[in-house]
């Protein structure tokens, strides 16, 4: 594979490390929903964003079924119609498996701005299902939580990939 100039060669992802920082995600999820403000419109949705990265990174790991499980473990969690996060999390995964070949090629800022639409999608999935179920519009705050789950990108990629960049054995005789 040609590597852009600079760019680090990744270590394999640890399983344990991908499955870990999901279920993290999915506890921090749980308890932001209970928290002082609930489930805000603006809220961003760390779970789709951790989703997102493991679905763009590994996606051979992370796919579309990990996306629809989750979905309906978050959607049992808040009480919400069962299947609204599911399928949300799932066109996101699709979406995100579908461009991650290019998407790899980019800088990390530039990443986050391509994956704007993907969340804004999710994002309009989810309000579609609440609002034909009959459910109240949020507010126009919930533009903003796909612009912040952008805008969070690059300090998750670089936190999520800390474990890959380390150099296994440092040796100042080895160009790798």
């Amino acid at each position: 594979m040609i590597m852009r100039p600079g760019h680090q060669l990744l270590l394999p992802a640890n399983p344990l490390f991908i499955w870990g920082s999901l279920l993290a995600t999915l506890a921090f999820s749980m308890l932001q929903n209970m928290g002082l403000w609930g489930r805000a419109a603006w809220i961003p949705d760390v779970l789709a964003l951790i989703l997102v990265f493991w679905s763009i990174h590994q996606p051979q790991r992370v796919g579309i079924g990990v996306a629809f499980v989750f979905g309906l473990l978050i959607d049992v969690h808040q009480g919400a119609m069962l299947g609204q996060h599911a399928m949300a999390y799932t066109v996101l995964s699709f979406l995100a498996i579908a461009i991650h070949r290019r998407l790899l090629w980019f800088t990390v800022p530039s990443q986050a701005f391509q994956v704007l639409p993907l969340f804004a999608a999710s994002h309009a999935i989810e309000l579609a299902v609440r609002m034909m179920s009959g459910s109240a519009f949020p507010s126009l705050w919930i533009l903003l939580a796909p612009v912040i789950e952008s805008l969070l990108w690059p300090v998750f990629s670089v936190i999520l990939l800390l474990p890959q960049r380390r150099t296994p054995n440092p040796d100042a005789n080895r160009p790798l």
